[in-house]
């Protein structure tokens, strides 16, 4: 079933100028950008972003994170589009990401993991909400 989901390609990401590389690879892989923006994320945004992380002992370091730099939100469709990127990504810790994910080729580390994807249809419309008012 064609859906849509939500790519967020990260600070540590757009300030390595991997933009254009990791948008490349998304297209390969059969999604249609359907809209694309670059922010940069404030502490409420942050706060409604990652509401089920709020409280948490890394919080407060991802925030600051995600805070530290410019974002690029991309909504891609496709058939299954949150499952397929989701394989695309890789594993959210890059130093154990399967090969030729997003994640192991620009990832940093399990908090620097170069990009979000969204999780489930039900997060990929609450968060495409949230990044594209």
């Amino acid at each position: 079933m064609k859906q849509k989901t939500l790519l967020l390609i990260k600070p540590n990401s757009t300030n390595l100028n991997k933009i254009g590389a990791i948008l490349q690879i998304v297209e390969k892989n059969g999604f249609v950008i359907e809209d694309l923006k670059m922010f940069r994320m404030n502490c409420d945004l942050a706060d409604a972003f990652y509401v089920e992380h709020l409280g948490k002992g890394f919080y407060n370091e991802l925030s600051e994170f995600m805070r530290s730099g410019k974002i690029v939100g991309a909504v891609l469709s496709r058939e299954d589009a949150v499952l397929k990127l989701r394989e695309l990504v890789g594993n959210t810790d890059s130093t154990i990401a399967a090969l030729g994910t997003i994640r192991s080729m620009y990832g940093i580390s399990k908090g620097e993991n170069a990009v979000h994807a969204s999780d489930s249809i039900e997060s990929a419309e609450r968060e495409i909400a949230l990044i594209f008012k």
